[in-house]
Parts: C-alpha cells; structure tokens; sequence
C-alpha cells in the first residue's frame, strides 16, 4: 500500500534530482526509500494540488506526514540513519531561514545540472523502489 511508505517525490526531468535519486538507492542499504517523480499517480494520491504544481519542490511522505524543502532533506537523512542522522539538529533552525539557499538552488537547478526530456526509467533492480 502505498500510503504506508517513506516516499521521495522528485522532478521527473530534473537531472539534479535524478543523480540524487541514485545516490539515495546507493545509500539506502535498509532499502526504506521509495521513489515517485511529483509527475507521477502515487503524488496525485498523496500530494495536494499545490505541491504537484511546484515541482521546484522535493517532497518527503513518511507514511504519516508530508515534508517539504529542508524538512523533507533532513527527514530522509533521518530515515537513512547512519552518519546522515547527524545533520537531523539543523532542525532547530527555523525552516525559513534554511530554505533560502535551497529555493535559490531549486531555482537554477535546470541551468547547473539540465533538464531531461522525460522520467527517469529505473533499472529491473530498482523497479521494486519506484511506485511509477
């Protein structure tokens, strides 16, 4: 079901985001992250109307609660465990003031790292990861 996993909603034809997503499958030894580009069925089912418009946004579901921006980074390093829970305490600093570097980054992602013509296709490996 999927209301019950930890999902990262991503840009589908962000190559920033594409690279991110591989780096999480690698660093997911527990495999506890699933993976849905904000183009997807699995956001329409979970991310309000809102969210799914401002793909400029990574979105983090734990199967409880939603998670944006900063707040979705540091919950899916949570999740991750390991040396990435250290950055966890950052939390204490108010959301807006970590989000203004990363809406200035979100911003210009597409000029650093392009933009593909569609979603990313995961590997058979990774099919499991992937809800669409």
């Amino acid at each position: 079901m999927v209301a019950e996993k930890n999902i990262i909603f991503f840009d589908g034809v962000c190559g920033f985001c594409d690279k991110t997503v591989n780096l999480l499958l690698k660093l997911d030894d527990r495999q506890a992250l699933y993976f849905s580009p904000i183009q997807g069925e699995a956001a329409k089912e979970i991310l309000p109307p809102e969210r799914r418009e401002n793909v400029d946004t990574i979105s983090y579901y734990n199967g409880d609660r939603l998670f944006y921006r900063t707040d979705a980074l540091l919950e899916v390093g949570k999740t991750l465990g390991g040396i990435w829970w250290l950055f966890y305490p950052l939390k204490v600093i108010p959301a807006e003031w970590r989000d203004v570097a990363y809406d200035w980054f979100a911003k210009r992602r597409y000029r650093f790292f392009g933009k593909m013509d569609s979603c990313r296709m995961p590997t058979p490996e990774e099919r499991a990861r992937f809800l669409d």
